[in-house]
């Protein structure tokens, strides 16, 4: 079954590709701020405090709580394996992102890696969106 694209449903799969991208981001710088924390020592609450307490991490919380939101949406109207792949666009966003906001390095295996993401991409999507399932559509007994 196919559903009818729409300029909202457009919006709900480049909402989730873009706070997802965003909210990594900002989780990267805040965390960068932080610095090193051990989950082999344990994480004190002290460490805890000083990470909650960094703006960044606290926007990226909060982008990433847009996504989740914005991921139950797609996936109420269509299947998870056409969701995933829509907006798997993210990792596209987020090695840009790293490139150029983060100044990381990138190098030429992890953009060929980005490429055939997006080529993977362009072949799933183009497949059903929504799957007639009737094992999800008949009563209980």
């Amino acid at each position: 079954m196919y559903f009818t694209v729409t300029p909202r449903r457009y919006f709900v799969l480049a909402a989730v590709a873009l706070t997802a991208a965003l909210g990594d981001a900002c989780l990267s710088l805040g965390m960068k701020h932080v610095g090193p924390v051990s989950l082999h020592h344990g994480l004190t609450f002290t460490a805890l405090l000083a990470t909650l307490r960094q703006p960044w991490v606290i926007a990226g919380i909060c982008l990433l709580l847009g996504f989740f939101a914005a991921q139950l949406t797609a996936l109420s109207w269509a299947d998870l394996t056409y969701v995933l792949p829509a907006t798997s666009f993210s990792y596209v966003i987020m090695t840009l992102l790293a490139r150029f906001a983060l100044h990381e390095h990138v190098s030429i295996t992890r953009w060929l890696g980005v490429i055939l993401i997006v080529v993977g991409v362009g072949y799933v999507t183009r497949g059903p969106s929504l799957t007639h399932n009737l094992a999800l559509e008949q009563p209980a007994p």
